[in-house]
Formats: C-alpha cells, sequence, structure tokens
C-alpha cells in the first residue's frame, strides 16, 4: 500500500497488551488431564486499536497516529514501549487499568486465555490534540474493543466531526457507530448478534441471509456499506439495496487468524485514505487479511522489525516454509515466466504439488522476461501473473524474482525439491548444481505437449 502523500490515518478505539507464552508439552499433569506446559518464552506485542495502528504503520508511509484511553500503570508502560517508534501516540487519560490478554500456547495451539485489567474504562478529557487529528485524518479506523471508549460523547463527537472516510470494526459490547460512517466491518457471527436484536432472524450462514444481515444493519446504523467478514470464504460488501458483492479469500494453509480482524479494518481505512472506492477498499482488505495469516497473524509480530506482509514478499513464504518444515514436510519448488497461463503449465504445476506438502513458484519480474523473451514479452504484469497462480488451489505461495535465473531465489529459499516441466530428462537441470549445496533434488516433470505461451501467441497471430 503506497501511502504516498496526504494526511495521517487516525486509528481510534481500545488498546490492549497481548501476551503469549509460548512452550512446549510432551505430558499430562498427574492430577487432571491438562498438558504441562514447559520452557515458556514470553512475547508481548500491542492489542486491540493499538495493533491495528502498528498493522497499519507497518502497511504505509503515511503518519500512523492512535487515540486511545490509557492508564497510568505497568500494562500502559510495556505497550507505550512498544508503540514507541511505530506510531503516534495521542493518549486519553483514563482509570480503570490496562487490559492484558495472555495466551499461553504449545507451538501453533492455544490452552487457555487469561483476561486481566478492568473491562470498561472511564475517560478524562479528549485532549485538543485527539480532536484535530480526528478531524484532520486522511481516514480514521475505529478499532472498538467494547471498552467504552466509542461510546464517550466527546469521541463520538469527534469522530461525526471528521473530514475523511471513517472504518468502524465493530464489538459486541461496543456503541453503535456514528450514522456519517463509511464502512462497518463485523465479522459474521458480530452481524448475525445485531442483526437478530433488530428482528432479522440469525438462523443460516449462506450468502443470502449474510446479505440480509448486512442490508438490515445498515438500515439500523445509517450508515454508507457492511462488509461482513467471513473469514476463509471472505468478505460480503452492501450498500443496502442491489445485489452485493463477494470478495473470495485466496485458501491460507495454516497460520495463525488472531488479529485478521484489525488486518481487515486497517488495510480498508489505507485504501480509502489512498482515494479507493469502497468495493476497492474491501477487495485490497480481503488480500491483505489473507497474506497477514499466512504471514503467522499477530502471533508473529516482533517487536524488533517493521515489515508489510506482501504477495510477493519472502518473509511470509519463510513463515510458510517454517511451519512445514516444522511438521518434518517436503517443501517443493517451480519456477518460469507463466505468461499466459495454459493447461501445460497447470498439469506441471498440479504435478509438482504432489511432490511435498507445499508448492512455492518463483516467477521472472517483467523485466527478467523482456530479457529473456524479447521486447514484446510478457502479455501479463507480474504482479497479475502472480494473482493468477495464487488461485490455483495447489499453489501456496509466490515469489517474484529479477535476475535471469533462479539460482539466489533458491539459495534463499532452499527447497527440498525443484521440479521442472519440459524435456529435461537425462540432462543435469542448470539449477541442480544449486539445489547440491544443500541435499536438495532437482526433478523434471512431464510435459503437456502441444502447449506453450510461444505457440498460443504465434497462433493468435495467424
Amino acid at each position: 500500500m503506497s501511502g504516498a502523500g496526504g494526511g495521517a490515518v487516525v486509528v481510534v478505539g481500545d488498546a490492549l497488551l497481548d501476551v503469549d507464552l509460548v512452550g512446549s508439552a510432551s505430558r499430562l499433569t498427574p492430577d487432571a488431564p491438562v498438558p504441562v506446559v514447559e520452557d515458556l518464552e514470553t512475547r508481548e506485542r500491542p492489542g486491540g486499536a493499538a495493533l491495528a495502528a502498528v498493522v497499519a504503520a507497518q502497511a504505509t508511509g503515511r503518519e500512523v497516529v492512535l487515540v486511545a484511553p490509557l492508564a497510568d500503570d505497568e500494562g500502559a508502560t510495556r505497550l507505550r514501549a512498544l508503540l514507541a517508534g511505530r506510531v503516534r501516540l495521542v493518549a486519553v487519560p483514563a482509570t480503570g487499568g490496562t487490559a492484558v490478554k495472555q495466551r499461553v500456547r504449545v507451538g501453533d495451539h492455544s490452552v487457555v486465555r487469561l483476561d486481566s485489567g478492568s473491562a470498561t474504562v472511564t475517560l478524562g478529557e479528549l485532549p485538543a490534540g485527539a480532536t484535530a487529528a480526528i478531524r484532520d485524518a486522511a481516514a480514521v479506523l475505529v478499532a472498538d474493543y467494547g471498552r467504552g471508549t466509542t461510546s464517550d460523547p466527546a469521541v463520538r463527537a469527534a469522530l461525526a466531526g471528521a473530514r475523511g472516510p471513517v472504518v468502524w470494526d465493530p464489538h459486541p459490547r461496543g456503541a453503535d457507530p456514528v450514522p456519517s460512517v463509511r464502512l462497518v466491518t463485523p465479522n459474521a457471527s458480530e452481524a448475525a448478534r445485531v442483526a437478530a436484536a433488530g428482528g432479522v432472524p440469525a438462523e443460516g450462514d449462506g450468502l443470502a441471509a449474510v446479505g440480509a444481515r448486512a442490508e438490515a444493519l445498515i438500515r439500523h446504523w445509517g450508515v454508507g456499506a457492511v462488509a461482513v467478514t467471513l473469514g476463509a470464504r471472505g468478505a460480503l460488501l452492501s450498500y443496502g439495496e442491489g445485489a452485493p458483492m463477494v470478495v473470495p479469500a485466496v485458501p491460507v494453509t495454516g497460520g495463525d487468524p488472531c488479529g485478521a480482524g484489525d488486518s481487515f479494518a486497517a488495510a480498508a481505512a489505507l485504501a480509502l485514505a489512498d482515494g479507493a472506492v469502497t468495493g476497492e477498499a474491501v477487495a485490497a482488505a480481503v488480500a491483505f487479511a489473507g497474506r497477514f495469516v499466512a504471514a503467522g497473524g499477530a502471533s508473529a509480530w516482533d517487536a524488533s522489525t517493521v515489515r508489510e506482509p506482501d504477495v510477493a514478499a519472502e518473509d511470509g513464504v519463510s513463515s510458510l516454509l517454517a511451519r512445514v518444515r516444522a511438521s518434518g514436510g517436503t517443501v517443493v519448488a517451480t519456477g518460469g515466466c507463466f505468461d499466459l497461463l495454459h493447461a501445460g503449465h497447470v498439469a506441471t504445476l498440479r504435478a509438482a504439488r504432489g511432490l511435498g506438502d507445499c508448492l512455492v513458484v518463483c516467477i521472472n519480474s517483467d523485466d527478467s522476461v523482456r530479457r529473456l523473451k524479447g521486447p514484446s514479452r510478457p502479455l501479463v504484469t507480474a504482479a497479475d501473473r502472480a494473482r493468477v497462480l495464487e488461485a490455483l488451489e495447489f499453489v501456496d505461495a509466490v515469489v517474484v524474482f529479477g535476475e535471469d535465473t533462479p539460482a539466489e531465489v533458491l539459495d534463499r529459499l532452499r527447497p527440498d525439491v525443484w521440479a521442472k516441466g519440459g524435456d529435461y530428462a537425462g540432462a543435469d537441470l542448470p539449477e541442480a548444481a544449486v539445489l547440491r549445496q544443500w541435499g536438495g533434488q532437482a526433478v523434471v516433470l512431464p510435459y503437456l505437449d502441444g502447449h506453450s505461451t510461444t505457440a498460443l501467441v504465434e497462433r493468435s497471430r495467424v
């Protein structure tokens, strides 16, 4: 997300401190059938509105401002330290204590969550700087976690006066959005709960039922649009009349969904700040949230780094490979230009995925394709080629490389198997020597004869 020019993106809501206690478990306690978790490692990160703010800051060049109530306690001190250098904090004086949510995790699985701190906060006077930041923001994201911030009259008045678009991520215990909101982003259960309170049946999770609830919520709240997030199914966007827009999600292998809603709402706000229309913002948010989950979700947040999950970024791919290797799986990679995807490509990719537990496709950048194929190629940009490949159920990740050969990207990814389609049987593949450095194996897959992009282009010219 570019974030070039314009004002700041302001996040308003409840800031939490999230703590993961990650360990291993190999036995049960003798007095109860519960695991003994040992060798604990403590990982702290911003939570709630604070998480939404740092996710937004990692994904844009814009300034991100967090307006949130903070008490004067140890939790708030730790939270301030995590936010320092990442977002500009405008703290609202508050009483009630910092909410701390601790998850005890064994590997990728949560065993129990321990919550502490007051369930609600009482705000002091809203600082003048907060009101000005909200008023002048390029976009505002309200991250409501039901602790009372969105019910405060001064906060609501400031939000009603915002000049930029407002995205509201609601909470079951939170207040209704202010009527001027451009987009509200409840998840499926939140939408069903609020709609049921208004007399709309909560039965069923089909698109017709979800669409009916979204229309009801638009009437109930008086807002511009509602995007109901559906997890792995994507999101449904309704403007209150006409056919809703459904944005499917790209399937994600593994990952941690913690923080997915925050990442979705943050991405939608950033897109609106950059001038996107609501439908474009929701489509961008679905894609961003999928990459966020694939990269490990909130639990993968590292206080020492700032990075954006991206379709071509190898950070997310590295997380995928780490999960596969941790379970003893086999990583397979293949590569090529994949300009005009055809049946031969599909057959090779499907066969490659069958050799292991995940498939990473390494594709040549546009400049690399031009050097290899000539100035008239590629016919399809690298970004669009990546999107098409990622839509295939047997492709787990795509990486774009700019060199003429995949040697460098292979050295970074270090797959167990490099699969190549074509008439290479009996020949030593150029990449084989690279694979041997870490004990990998280069293999040849049968190629579907009579199918090539060059042949397709030539036939189209006849």
